[in-house]
């Protein structure tokens, strides 16, 4: 959520950032300004005739003592009683429409972001160097299906397209996978946290997912009260709202944590001819990192998520990018955003393993997660998450940059320890 006093001092400031989001919100600003003069007028004239309600209620006992006829007291208490519910009815209405607008806007993107989308995204570095093959390369589904890493057909079969089943050596090589990237962020000082998969309304809010995006999660009450919850897209969403209405001190921060989850998306519309297989789905998963940072350290732990994310994929051996997202690119929820891709040489090009953003200050409204400084001062804190890392694209990408002319897979030195062998064959 967008701060009301920077809207309400730079209101055409906020209208130009969104528009790099490709949001034009200047009528919904024009509307939220509005609303608070009125809200701010109703509860101004609410508190007035309140005060004037304990005044004017003081004097009956006095009236009752000297005989005098009160009935002219009461009759007008009767009507700024009447006057009072009329105003508190039209607030509660001025304040749903009010959060509904606020709560509808995206985050500001940091004013350094190009506008537009993917086609504005800045490559920022490469590491590496595509992998070239003397003799015709397998594409990862035929490698997978080939050395029985992944039965496709059967994943199919027991829930539909976009779902797979990790057999025997893939099983194997889909947990080594998962425990080198806990190991590795519990080695550099995140704390690990195994989070519910099925989660309350409050939860999506607080990430920005909802309300606009409440139709892209699997649901699983049909019921609008707390009963109502939802499988967890990524585990992000569990992360930014541990500390949900709640003040950390100062000498807390940062808070730096990951969590293990599968991630269960709804995914709208056919899947692209090139993303076969593995590369989207409707379950996989995934190592994600967040962290709750004071706003000085935000840039900071930024840098730090990202460095994260690249040494996992450099320690993997992969060929990849780090890109720095245009504003409409980023999702709605956060200020800036840098992808790390890897290439998946079937496919001739890059996909996103993992996405670090930082929020700033925008869940932590939301969520009323503040931090109280040491001089006694209160603040909000700023949340930051990044993917360490999904896996549902790193593997296929390993079996085809380390495939053999054979048709068998060099195991990454990383994994050995965990899986137990140097090369997947047939």
């Amino acid at each position: 959520m967008l701060d009301i006093r920077y809207i309400k001092e730079k209101p055409d400031e906020v209208v130009a950032r969104l528009e790099k989001k490709g949001k034009d919100a200047k009528e919904d600003i024009r509307e939220i300004l509005e609303l608070d003069a009125t809200r701010r007028a109703l509860i101004s004239s609410t508190e007035s005739i309140k005060a004037e309600q304990n005044k004017v209620n003081k004097l009956i006992p006095q009236y009752k003592k000297e005989g005098r006829d009160v009935a002219e007291i009461f009759a007008k208490m009767k009507e700024m009683s009447a006057q009072v519910k009329a105003d508190e009815e039209k607030l509660k209405e001025v304040e749903t429409r009010f959060n509904s607008l606020m709560l509808g806007l995206p985050n500001l993107p940091d004013e350094d972001l190009l506008a537009g989308g993917k086609e504005n995204n800045e490559p920022l570095r490469y590491f590496g160097e595509p992998k070239k093959f003397d003799f015709e390369p397998k594409n990862h589904v035929d490698l997978c299906t080939d050395l029985g890493l992944i039965d496709y057909k059967r994943g199919a079969k027991l829930s539909g397209a976009g779902f797979w089943i990790y057999s025997g050596m893939g099983a194997r090589l889909e947990w080594a996978l998962l425990n080198y990237f806990i190991e590795t962020h519990i080695s550099n000082g995140f704390e690990l946290m195994l989070v519910p998969h099925m989660l309350g309304y409050e939860c999506g809010l607080t990430a920005g997912q909802f309300p606009k995006f409440a139709d892209d999660v699997y649901w699983l009450e049909t019921a609008e009260d707390e009963r109502r919850r939802f499988m967890l897209p990524t585990a992000e969403t569990a992360l930014v709202a541990l500390h949900r209405d709640e003040i950390l001190n100062e000498s807390d921060l940062p808070k730096k944590y990951i969590s293990y989850t599968p991630c269960f998306r709804r995914e709208a519309g056919s899947y692209r001819a090139d993303e076969r297989g593995m590369v989207r789905g409707h379950q996989f998963n995934k190592v994600e990192m967040v962290q709750y940072t004071l706003p000085e350290k935000s840039d900071e732990a930024f840098e730090e998520l990202v460095t994260c994310a690249e040494n996992l994929v450099k320690g993997l051996g992969f060929h990849f990018r780090t890109v720095k997202l245009a504003a409409e690119d980023c999702s709605a929820s956060m200020a800036r955003t840098y992808d790390i891709e890897i290439n998946i040489p079937s496919m001739d090009g890059y996909k996103e393993v993992s996405s670090v953003s930082n929020a700033r200050d925008y869940q932590a409204r939301r969520g009323m997660m503040r931090v109280r400084r040491d001089d006694g001062k209160i603040d909000f804190v700023h949340t930051l998450n990044g993917s360490g890392l999904a896996t549902s694209r790193i593997l296929p990408a390993l079996v085809e940059q380390n495939q053999l002319a054979d048709g068998s897979v060099v195991v990454p030195e990383v994994l050995r320890k965990y899986i137990g062998t140097d090369i997947i064959r047939k």
